[in-house]
């Protein structure tokens, strides 16, 4: 249960004074009853929200597939460039719906969002071994050293990389498996054995597969089975909502 006032201002519709005058003059339905007072409990996970006399989404768990196109930062906000938080209504900000990891600003493909913050935790935590793939076009041709160099680890400068999957499937173009998630992981792991990625695409994180319907720039929620493969993948119970 939640108070009615909190349960608004969490959802973005306004200020705490806003939405209790909003409520006070009856602008609020709950469950098609208005409600005036600020103060009322209600079960935020199953009553039916209009505001103005418009319907209003009133969950606060909420998790999203995102088709990153490059030039975004995955990030929250920035004051002078634009975010994949951009790509979302606003509401999925104001709940706290936040990218999963980082994906690099010219880097395209899946990206995770969410708003249980022991999910977002635990899928990132190394000891998990939460697979990430990638693939990477590259600017000379890959090579069976190449795939051995990555099976055995690679030493970088300020750590030293596990051993990842690295498969050929064209000329100059690798899908590469991680377990970790380093800052420009990939790039580098690239750039020890002498080749320098020229394009990156995220096609899996854990269990989630980027949908191949979902175009550049596109998202939608979770369905059911991709959000309980998720929680196993983190060693969690999927939460009762």
């Amino acid at each position: 249960m939640l108070r009615l006032d909190r349960w608004l201002v969490t959802l973005g519709v306004g200020s705490r004074s806003e939405v209790q005058r909003l409520v006070k003059r009856g602008a609020v339905r709950v469950n098609d009853a208005v409600v005036r007072d600020p103060a009322s409990q209600v079960d935020e996970r199953a009553a039916a929200l209009m505001v103005n006399g418009q319907p209003l989404d009133g969950r606060l768990t909420r998790h999203v597939m995102l088709h990153k196109p490059a030039g975004l930062l995955t990030a929250a906000r920035d004051r002078k460039q634009p975010t994949v938080m951009d790509l979302l209504p606003e509401v999925y900000r104001a709940i706290g719906c936040m990218p999963v990891g980082r994906l690099d600003k010219d880097t395209t493909g899946l990206l995770l969002l969410t708003t249980d913050g022991e999910l977002n935790h635990r899928l990132l935590s190394p000891g998990r071994h939460v697979d990430k793939t990638y693939l990477a076009q590259v600017d000379g041709p890959l090579e069976a050293r190449h795939v051995e160099a990555f099976a055995a680890g690679l030493s970088l400068s300020d750590f030293t990389a596990q051993p990842a999957t690295l498969v050929i499937v064209g000329p100059q173009t690798g899908r590469v498996t991680i377990h970790e998630g380093k800052f420009h992981q990939i790039k580098r792991m690239f750039s020890a054995v002498g080749r320098e990625v020229t394009k990156l695409h995220r096609e899996t994180f854990g269990s989630l597969t980027l949908d191949p319907s979902l175009p550049e720039g596109a998202w939608r929620e979770l369905t059911d089975a991709e959000l309980a493969a998720l929680y196993q993948d983190a060693q969690m119970e999927v939460p009762h909502e």
